[in-house]
């Protein structure tokens, strides 16, 4: 039984090792007239082609800090009423919020009570300078209520610009039309990016109740290996495309290369979108392809490389109706050319370039049937 199986073992590599070999060995096909016509091969050449370096990189949207605002309440108070929603569209100026609090309430009467204060000083000031220039009152009197008159208009400015903190006109206001309520306004059009706060709840000065997204000015950060970095410059061109649809290709533009490199060992490119599309979102990872390098390379039309059995090969012509399997080495692709780096043992030498797989094919069932 051991002599069996031994025997039944070496056969069977026997077999692997012959029809490995045949696949390596049967290189070369012949085609009838008929095959060669229907096959409608077409033959070329190597060319000398500009064939660029394509750096590949990664990263995500971002948005610049002039394009993500932060509201807040700067005097604190409760959330009465909110329509907002993460996502939710927003023009500038339009209501997002109204809030509520005592606090605006004393606020607005300390600005009228000192407003109608200041009336009286000025008016008392007046009276005062007709009598020091008449030396009917001292000159002390006097000043103190010139003292007084600058402290007054000193509290109504300052009175003023916390009203307009909580978007108060102080010029509207009267004692007919004091409200315990505000609004709060969009400062930018955009998107709502977060919410943070629900009906009834009380914030402070410091809390964020919401943020606000301007996405018509999102650029592309990239992570650059510090070995790549000296390899771009400002204003350079890449094209950027998601994981999604790669070839939807969004053109872009770099604007800024960080000289700082992380503890990872890489840097930030800054890339500026050259149009505007809505459906790239903040925070959406992104892929992106630089062409760092032009050089003149021999290459040949892409339909020529056919791939077999993990190797890449070209079909040259050594007759009308022979052709033969070249194993190359292939470099970058550009513009429908492959670069091949092994392109000067195929110098002069007819390629097929239409119907190589019509080729790979023929040959490969040669092979199976041998």
């Amino acid at each position: 039984m051991a002599i069996i199986l031994l025997s039944a073992c070496g056969s069977s590599s026997v077999d692997e090792q012959i029809k490995e070999e045949s696949t390596i060995v049967a290189t070369k096909v012949k085609l009838t007239n008929a095959q060669l016509k229907s096959a409608e091969i077409k033959l070329g050449l190597l060319e000398q082609k500009n064939i660029s370096t394509v750096l590949k990189l990664n990263g995500k949207i971002d948005v610049p800090p002039q394009n993500m605002v932060s509201v807040s309440m700067p005097l604190g108070g409760y959330l009465r009423s909110t329509k907002l929603l993460p996502g939710m569209h927003l023009k500038r100026g339009e209501i997002i919020a109204t809030m509520e609090d005592q606090q605006y309430i004393q606020l607005q009467q300390d600005y009228l009570t000192t407003r109608s204060t200041l009336e009286f000083t000025e008016a008392e000031f007046l009276r005062q300078k007709e009598l020091n220039q008449s030396k009917a009152t001292s000159d002390k009197v006097f000043q103190q209520t010139y003292m007084e008159l600058n402290n007054q208009k000193i509290a109504l400015s300052a009175l003023a610009e916390k009203l307009k903190l909580i978007n108060i006109n102080p010029q509207t206001i009267n004692e007919n039309n004091i409200s315990k309520s505000v609004n709060l306004y969009s400062p930018i059009e955009g998107f709502v990016s977060k919410v943070n706060v629900n009906i009834g709840k009380y914030v402070n000065p410091t809390d964020i109740l919401f943020e606000l997204v301007n996405p018509t000015d999102i650029h592309l950060n990239l992570k650059v290996f510090e070995k790549d970095v000296s390899k771009l410059s400002i204003d350079q061109n890449l094209v950027a495309y998601t994981n999604n649809l790669p070839d939807n290709k969004h053109p872009c533009k770099i604007i800024l290369i960080s000289q700082d490199i992380t503890n990872e060992g890489t840097a930030e490119v800054h890339c500026h979108f050259e149009d505007y599309d809505k459906s790239l979102l903040p925070g959406m990872y992104m892929n992106a392809d630089v062409e760092i390098k032009s050089n003149n390379a021999l290459a040949v039309d892409e339909n020529a490389i056919v791939n077999f059995e993990g190797k890449n090969y070209v079909f040259i012509a050594n007759s009308t109706n022979d052709f033969e399997m070249i194993n190359v080495d292939t470099g970058n692709k550009q513009n429908g050319f492959m670069e091949v780096l092994n392109g000067e043992t195929l110098k002069d030498k007819k390629i097929v370039v239409k119907g190589a797989y019509t080729l790979l094919m023929t040959l490969k069932n040669k092979t199976e049937g041998e």
